[in-house]
């Protein structure tokens, strides 16, 4: 752990929040809002954000599809692969997968020193080997992840996925890593319809509220961190389980989200585990609910970890 003058790192770049046309602008904006709310209510200041550059292809490749990746770096995706994915494609929208998968990444280093790092984008955890679905292109946890065991920063790995969607992408391209432990707990009734197999799967049936969500994260947590004994966690934080969100189908309150995220820091924290955040899917049709449900994260991450 690094003593001298610690502070919390957090990615980001100014493209997380890259343009995109009309119906499909709302998904981009909280990325401007979290680390200006943040910044201005003195939770961080400029020395806690970096900038990632892209990632390179040869480390994309530990996870994807080569030619997968070069329809998206040749913008040669079919117009179905587009539909599916859920954005139109453009050189910047490839270019800030790349730089998001790298932001993971760095965080993992940054993590080393300080015990936790934080991705304000990322959470990409419906893209597979060879396509992308759901919003997402490059699964950047699953990069983040791969780099590490390529490049023996690791030996043990636990992703907490607690987005309310299924991680499938990530299900599936772990599925035979035993090094790589993936605990998925999302709505039974919900995107993907058609999911695949984590190591653990926890479904949530509609209308799940704060005590039965949190006493089953409670249950559950603890006893996989004593059997994985992961060196690292990467912590897909979510906060379309609100009640307030279009697609969750959950009652789960702003209040419940922030005692989830004391919760899994609270438990990597104590048993020494290093954690790394991306901050996954929110559709709250009030923005202001979604940045301050992230924010709290952060806040929570800060105060846990005394940066």
């Amino acid at each position: 752990m690094n003593t001298q003058n610690p502070i919390l790192k957090i990615a980001y770049d100014p493209i997380y929040a890259h343009p995109l046309p009309e119906g499909h602008r709302f998904p981009m904006l909280k990325y401007e809002l979290i680390p200006g709310q943040l910044l201005f209510e003195g939770t961080i200041t400029e020395e806690n954000i970096f900038a990632p550059k892209p990632s390179s292809k040869e480390t994309i490749l530990l996870t994807h599809d080569a030619a997968y990746l070069d329809k998206l770096i040749n913008q040669e995706l079919s117009a179905r692969e587009q539909r599916v994915i859920g954005f139109p494609q453009s050189p910047a929208l490839t270019q800030r997968e790349l730089i998001i998968a790298q932001g993971t990444i760095d965080c993992c280093s940054y993590a080393l020193q300080n015990g936790v790092a934080m991705n304000i984008a990322g959470g990409t955890h419906h893209a597979f080997i060879d396509r992308g679905e759901g919003f997402c292109m490059l699964n950047d946890q699953a990069i983040a992840a791969n780099y590490l065991l390529k490049n023996n920063l690791a030996t043990s790995i636990l992703i907490i996925d607690l987005d309310v969607h299924q991680g499938n992408g990530t299900a599936k391209l772990f599925e035979h890593e035993n090094r790589v432990f993936t605990f998925s707990m999302h709505g039974k009734n919900n995107y993907p319809f058609r999911k695949e197999k984590s190591d653990l799967d926890v479904e949530l049936l509609d209308g799940t509220n704060d005590e039965t969500y949190l006493k089953l994260l409670s249950d559950e947590l603890p006893e996989l961190i004593e059997k994985v004994k992961p060196d690292i966690a990467f912590y897909l934080a979510g906060v379309d389980i609100l009640e307030t969100d279009k697609f969750g189908k959950l009652k789960v309150t702003l209040q419940g989200c922030k005692h989830r995220d004391e919760f899994v820091f609270n438990q990597l924290h104590k048993n020494k585990i290093l954690c790394v955040v991306s901050m996954g899917g929110g559709y709250s049709a009030d923005v202001k609910i979604i940045t301050e449900a992230h924010c709290n994260t952060f806040r929570v991450a800060k105060d846990i970890y005394g940066l």
